[in-house]
């Protein structure tokens, strides 16, 4: 599924990013005095991590995406290298689409409140 793999490298992506303003752009910044490292790399990140949350909210109505699952890329997210560990159940989760068309998943299976 699509919507899936676009969530997965929005994840990994995230993460590296993530990496990257606390091993390199920090400091750059504190260390070496470049306060535009961190700048521009916090910005990206941030793009990526709002990115991310609209990819999660999206998949658990249209891939359905377990709650479950839904926080614990959430939490994920806010620890360094967490994506990385996330990305093997994203990648399972995925998998257990396989062969259902995209978005025309029943009630049931979307999380759906309704009866």
């Amino acid at each position: 599924m699509r919507l899936m793999r676009l969530l997965r490298a929005v994840s990994l992506t995230e993460g590296v990013s993530f990496l990257v303003l606390l091993l390199v752009a920090m400091p750059l910044k504190y260390v070496w005095g470049w306060p535009l490292a961190v700048k521009y790399v916090g910005w990206a990140h941030g793009v990526l991590f709002i990115a991310l949350g609209g990819l999660v909210l999206l998949a658990m109505l249209r891939a359905a995406l377990p709650i479950t699952t839904a926080i614990m890329v959430g939490v994920a997210s806010l620890v360094p290298a967490g994506p990385f560990f996330m990305d093997r159940r994203l990648r399972r989760h995925e998998r257990g689409l396989a062969g259902k068309p995209e978005g025309l998943q029943s009630a049931g299976e979307c999380g759906s409140l309704s009866p």
